[in-house]
């Protein structure tokens, strides 16, 4: 950026004294505009404020407060913007109000000032459509708390100059922010690529394959989420979330990827929003979250466990844990009288094994093979006697790790989830919304992911995520698992999901 850059920014609510911040901290100088009277002032105080806490706390210099707030001015009338070279509206999220600020602003600033819109859910084209020069217009997504959270979508709609573009990429750089880039498209990167993981959990809890409390466990213990699905949602608020997954549901025409639940709907109308009501999937006492009680593990039996010569074969971890737990080995051809019978699903459900391997499945009991580390999933066929759900939970749990039983589901939990916020991933990948590393960093850094998507299905390997789709699609015939191009490609070639195309 040069040296006679200057930031305007319209709206001085959280979102835009968050913007204000991290520019005059790195160089930026800024003036501040809301239609609020006193609206803009009260956010300069603010922000000296908190820059001043950070002084307290040691983590910036006096006189890089006072060098940071001599950056920061106040407008009290629209007409002062004039100047800039680059103005951020951070207003009500209100497409008609967008388009007539901006064209308010193009009336005001000169012709080569961008204007740049922090919208989380609306089109960037749209907004653009209301000027009279659309090329000088992008989205530039910051997320909340802007100075703690290190990531900036950049939003280009198929009229805005190239040049746009790269200069917000500039200046969210000079902000130690992460710029990743997008084409305008519903949901951008991370919200885009952040409804599976919401959605599919939402769908297990439909079909009554857990409870929400067990939902959460897995997924934070087994497939490392920082947050569970209805931890997540009880966090952010059901007033806020559902409308966006139903936003992007009705964006994207339907596409079942994103289908949302009646849960959440039904929730939200009973007034079940989650932390801020005290009351969501969980409860709260003075902002605590009541946790649910994991019922007890059942003790350990001597009851020997039979695995199939195939199933041994493909999956060599789950015969060393069952030697490393001492379980007695049932290894005769077919299980003897009296065995439990153990199947390792991948996107097959408990039943769908126990049939094709003609077992008792009054006696079969399936475990996660692809998730074994800090917890361990069970899962039940409709038949499948107490005694032998028993034995296995005693068994899995006998060395300290936890377990989880669910009923019987195509997938399990983790399976599913992932595969379908790889599945996303691959897409968005598929549909040039943005390159594959813009992808990954965008999610991680966004929503805090173990990995991003791409790196989340490598790890567990191309084809397996496929064959995890195959098997929900051929269960379900739900065109929400149908696998994307990206990924079949990739896996048929044995690549990396990574791998951009040439």
């Amino acid at each position: 950026m040069s040296s006679t850059s200057l930031l305007g920014i319209v709206g001085c609510g959280l979102m835009g004294r968050g913007i204000a911040q991290i520019a005059i901290q790195g160089g930026i100088p800024v003036i501040l505009h809301d239609s609020r009277p006193g609206g803009a002032e009260e956010a300069r105080t603010a922000i000296g404020a908190t820059l001043q806490k950070l002084a307290d706390k040691g983590k910036i210099g006096a006189q890089d407060v006072a060098d940071a707030c001599a950056r920061l001015s106040v407008a009290s009338a629209l007409a002062d913007l004039a100047p800039c070279t680059t103005v951020i509206e951070a207003i009500v999220e209100k497409l008609d109000v967008k388009q007539e600020l901006f064209r308010q602003l193009e009336a005001v600033v000169g012709p080569d000032c961008i204007l740049a819109t922090n919208t989380s859910s609306l089109s960037v084209t749209a907004i653009a459509a209301a000027c009279k020069t659309p090329g000088r217009v992008a989205g530039f997504h910051f997320f909340s708390p802007v100075p703690l959270m290190k990531i900036v979508e950049v939003i280009a709609g198929p009229l805005t100059d190239a040049p746009v573009a790269d200069q917000l990429v500039a200046i969210a750089r000079q902000m130690k922010h992460t710029p990743v880039r997008a084409s305008d498209t519903p949901g951008f990167i991370v919200n885009h690529a952040g409804r599976g993981y919401l959605t599919e959990s939402l769908r297990i809890l439909g079909e009554s394959i857990a409870p929400h409390p067990e939902v959460d466990r897995i997924l934070r213990q087994a497939a490392g989420f920082r947050m569970g699905p209805f931890e997540l949602l009880d966090l952010t608020g059901l007033d806020v979330s559902q409308p966006v997954m139903e936003s992007i549901y009705d964006q994207y025409y339907q596409e079942p990827r994103f289908r949302p639940s009646p849960i959440a709907r039904q929730r939200l109308a009973a007034g079940l929003l989650g932390r801020k009501s005290q009351r969501g999937f969980y409860r709260y006492e003075d902002g605590q979250k009541q946790d649910v009680a994991e019922a007890a593990v059942p003790p350990r039996t001597s009851t020997p466990v039979w695995l199939g010569a195939a199933d041994a074969a493909a999956f060599p971890a789950v015969s060393e844990l069952l030697d490393q737990l001492g379980a007695a080995r049932d290894t005769g051809a077919r299980p003897a009288d009296g065995s439990l019978c153990l199947v390792l699903p991948v996107g097959q459900d408990a039943t769908s094994c126990t049939v094709a391997a003609q077992l008792d499945p009054s006696r079969t009991v399936a475990l996660d093979p692809l998730f074994l580390a800090g917890r361990r999933t069970l899962m039940t066929t409709p038949l499948t006697a107490t005694a032998f759900r028993d034995a296995a939970h005693g068994l899995f749990a006998s060395d300290g790790v936890p377990v989880s039983v669910v009923r019987d589901s195509a997938g399990l939990v983790c399976q599913r989830v992932v595969a379908t916020i790889v599945n996303i991933g691959a897409d968005i990948a598929q549909q040039g919304i943005a390159t594959p590393e813009d992808i990954d960093k965008a999610v991680t850094l966004g929503l805090g992911y173990p990995k991003g998507p791409l790196a989340m299905g490598d790890a567990l390997g191309a084809a397996s995520i496929l064959r995890i789709l195959d098997g929900l699609f051929d269960f379900y015939r739900d065109p929400r698992y149908r696998p994307s191009p990206w990924l079949k490609r990739r896996a048929m070639l044995g690549v990396s999901l990574l791998t951009p195309d040439n």
